[in-house]
């Protein structure tokens, strides 16, 4: 199956949510939450995640994950993922309760597309203020698309992970999830990248990112993903991503306010006194 074909399946069947002047989406992708361990690429970027979370909910936002949220290739469990990180997963169970959040699966978690993972594994967490496990996302169901059309214009926006674009991401995703964690893991700990990644190797990310441009020229449709790890937004092309939640020093995501789309960075800053505080960076918008 080509890439084409596995996008166009990708939406076939997938959800579609209101694109009104009053809504408000915020989308993430790629946080690659981890276990606490030096491979564990969210850690440091934990309190800006946590920040924007708490900034987006008290504005009415809803969440849109648009896949790789936790990194299920390296880790063989989700159980110490939710434990290191349970405040954040205790921020999202505020946008679940009030049905504003939205989870698509990637190749990195490409698992929870079975609904007998997410039975076991996203029902609950545990939560270090009672002590006890919570309800995290019981019945979630997560997507490998979702579509955001306004009836009244017609236009609409095309959100996916963007793993498609491989066949070792999407088709054979078994074998290159054993290759990560038994293969490519131990090897990163030493300085040397896994080629195949579109994150990590150049050529990787830009055949990636060509070919998903390529779909949204050929549909005449906006296609939102992430996948590559690269930000971008711009009113010359179909195709935009979202960035992730693991550059060095930032993460990135994109506010979708009516049809108005805005690409934010959020990183610490310094105020004049010296105090640090974590502050939100318009990098593009597209009205």
């Amino acid at each position: 199956m080509s890439c084409q074909r596995r996008l166009d399946k990708t939406f076939e069947q997938a959800p579609i949510l209101p694109l009104t002047s009053d809504t408000r989406y915020v989308l993430f992708s790629d946080c690659h939450r981890g276990n606490g361990t030096h491979n564990d690429n969210f850690l440091k970027n934990q309190h800006l995640y946590f920040a924007a979370l708490k900034h987006y909910y008290h504005r009415g936002f809803t969440y849109i994950e648009l896949g790789d949220g936790d990194e299920l290739w390296e880790n063989r469990s989700m159980e110490p993922i939710k434990e290191i990180h349970n405040d954040v997963f205790w921020q999202l169970t505020l946008f679940y309760k009030k049905n504003r959040l939205y989870m698509l699966y990637g190749n990195h978690d490409m698992i929870k597309k079975y609904p007998s993972f997410s039975r076991k594994n996203c029902s609950t967490y545990p939560c270090s203020t009672s002590r006890c496990h919570e309800p995290l996302f019981p019945d979630i169901h997560y997507y490998p698309g979702i579509i955001l059309r306004n009836k009244t214009t017609g236009n609409s926006l095309y959100l996916t992970h963007g793993h498609q674009a491989a066949l070792f991401n999407s088709t054979l995703w078994r074998v290159n999830c054993f290759l990560v964690r038994y293969f490519w893991k131990p090897l990163e700990q030493v300085g040397i990248l896994d080629p195949t990644s579109a994150a990590k190797n150049y050529t990787s990310k830009q055949r990636s990112e060509r070919k998903l441009s390529e779909w949204a020229d050929l549909h005449h449709r906006t296609l939102i993903t992430g996948h590559t790890h690269r930000p971008m937004l711009s009113p010359d092309s179909h195709y935009i991503n979202v960035g992730s939640c693991v550059h060095p020093r930032c993460i990135t995501c994109i506010e979708v306010c009516g049809e108005s789309l805005t690409l934010v960075k959020w990183a610490m800053g310094t105020r004049e006194n010296g105090n640090f505080y974590v502050e939100r960076t318009v990098l593009s918008e597209y009205i």
